[in-house]
């Protein structure tokens, strides 16, 4: 079944979020084509060709066809990787790199589309580094920041700046005993450093003395600010302790989420502050594909509705 003027979703089976927009578009008619790339190519085939316009072709699901010419936008939202079993490893490498860059370029240069967010933006934004530089120089308080693989430099950086704690750059997944793990932000003291900070690159921040975490969610012009109360040094780590407030912002500070926003093109943004006890707020990272659903569901902030909209473009 051809399906006209829909919006693309591109995510994992497994997404409660998604799951909630699309029930909410598919209540307003908009037509909804969900996928994820990770399917491909065993059940998702695609067909683009070049045009002066652009691409014209389509995607086929097993249930819906998108004529790219027609998409109005794209939700990209956490999809699995290209994965290749029957192949031995220098093919799958092969086939991976070809499905990256084929249908990955296709998807990412659909001619009508409205994207929340663009897969190589989000890519972009996905550099603590660079979401640090931006963040101060759109005006945003951040806190001091050390990016080393120099032991001597973190010791001297921790000594300078106690306390400190320790993040990382990015949160791949270890399993531990078939557990998926990751690697906590904590503290960390000058002694604890060792030569083995030398292996790769490290981000060590001082610790903001904070009495509550603010967690805004950006939907296009839309902002979403929640308080956060625990005792948790990361409010991650035990969702059950976790009482919330929405809140309005203080002065400066929509301005400067859309400075940044606008500096990575994006539509979408789940950032994170820590509040002071003089009221401060002290930016530490935004995601561009962060979860937000379950902040509706505390507070009934209208946030499906806000992306429903979004995606359905609406003046």
């Amino acid at each position: 079944m051809t399906t006209a003027r829909p919006v693309l979703v591109i995510t994992g089976l497994y997404d409660p979020t998604a799951d909630v927009v699309i029930r909410e578009l598919h209540d307003r008619d908009v037509p909804v084509v969900r996928f994820d790339s990770g399917d491909f190519p065993a059940v998702l085939a695609v067909e683009a060709e070049i045009t002066p316009n652009g691409f014209v072709g389509r995607l086929d699901t097993p249930s819906r066809t998108a004529e790219l010419a027609d998409v109005r936008s794209l939700f990209y939202r956490r999809p699995t990787g290209f994965a290749f079993p029957h192949l031995d490893e220098q093919d799958a490498r092969f086939a991976t790199t070809q499905a990256r860059y084929g249908l990955g370029g296709v998807i990412a240069s659909l001619p009508h589309c409205r994207y929340v967010n663009h897969p190589h933006y989000i890519g972009d934004a996905e550099f603590k580094p660079s979401g640090l530089a931006t963040a101060a120089k759109a005006g945003f308080l951040v806190p001091p920041t050390l990016i080393t693989s120099n032991p001597d430099a973190a010791r001297a950086f921790i000594k300078r700046n106690e306390p400190v704690i320790y993040k990382p750059l990015s949160n791949p997944v270890y399993r531990l005993d078939d557990v998926p793990q990751v690697v906590k932000v904590a503290e960390v003291a000058a002694e604890d450093i060792d030569e083995s900070v030398a292996g790769t690159a490290h981000m060590f921040q001082k610790r903001v003395n904070k009495t509550a975490d603010i967690r805004v969610t950006v939907i296009g012009r839309q902002v979403f600010c929640v308080r956060i109360n625990s005792d948790l040094l990361d409010w991650r780590t035990d969702y059950n302790r976790l009482r919330y407030t929405p809140l309005s912002p203080p002065a400066g500070i929509e301005e400067a989420l859309y400075e940044y926003m606008d500096h990575f093109l994006l539509l979408f943004g789940a950032f994170d502050f820590a509040v002071d006890a003089n009221g401060q707020w002290w930016f530490l990272e935004c995601n561009p594909s962060g979860q937000w659903y379950w902040l509706e569901q505390e507070t009934g902030l209208p946030m499906r509705a806000a992306m429903a909209d979004l995606l359905e473009r609406k003046p």
